[in-house]
């Protein structure tokens, strides 16, 4: 379903401070001028409201952490969510992902996250996934050596898509899993992640359901 519009959003995000950058390609290449510190940086492409983000934020205080959506009612609350809780680590892109090499320098960002990205089912639409190799030779470029982009989705047919791009470029993945939260044996749902595992709203959501949560995460090294 697609979100309305809420009125006066924009004004609203155009008064955020300093957690919003409004013109991220100014830190290109200096992105612990936008934190005041050198601690690396972490990048979540599509936060939506912003719990695994900030759930992040809260638990590693010694990492910088860089939020992207394009959606602006929904950054708004992921903002707010991050002023409610106090967190100096994180910033918020409001903007479209195919900018992202002139936002990031080379070897920039150390983690990237994908959470629940678009599926995008229909064939002709698959060069518009966020696991599509185009965009994964893009994330090799602010990617550094020893990163890893980190996959979370409910959707099947996208899992598998994402791992036949993988073969495809010859990478190399870890920690794979078609049941991340183990809640599919015999048909006994534990209705909630396992502790430790920080989640997203929509994980939440699809767990309590008892939907299988996919995760792997995959090494761009080779692409350099």
């Amino acid at each position: 379903m697609r979100m309305r519009k809420k009125p006066g959003t924009d004004e609203k995000l155009s008064v955020k401070g300093e957690l919003l950058i409004k013109k991220p390609e100014v830190f290109k290449g200096r992105w612990h001028k936008a934190f005041s510190n050198d601690m690396p940086v972490h990048l979540e492409l599509g936060c939506g409201k912003g719990q695994f983000v900030t759930g992040l934020a809260a638990r590693y205080p010694n990492l910088n952490f860089v939020a992207v959506e394009i959606k602006g009612e929904v950054i708004l609350q992921a903002i707010e969510r991050a002023e409610a809780q106090g967190l100096s680590n994180i910033r918020f892109i409001h903007g479209n992902i195919r900018e992202l090499d002139t936002w990031f320098a080379p070897d920039e960002v150390s983690h990237l996250y994908l959470n629940f990205s678009d599926p995008w089912p229909k064939g002709r639409h698959d060069k518009r996934r966020l696991t599509h190799h185009r965009f994964l030779k893009s994330y090799s470029k602010i990617l550094s050596a020893d990163g890893w982009v980190h996959v979370k989705t409910d959707n099947r047919d996208l899992f598998e898509f994402t791992l036949n791009q993988c073969f495809d470029l010859n990478l190399k993945l870890r920690n794979l899993s078609l049941d991340l939260h183990g809640i599919l044996p015999r048909g006994k749902f534990e209705r909630s992640a396992p502790e430790g595992i920080i989640t997203t709203e929509y994980e939440d959501r699809f767990t309590r359901l008892g939907m299988p949560i996919h995760y792997v995460e995959i090494s761009l090294k080779s692409l350099k």
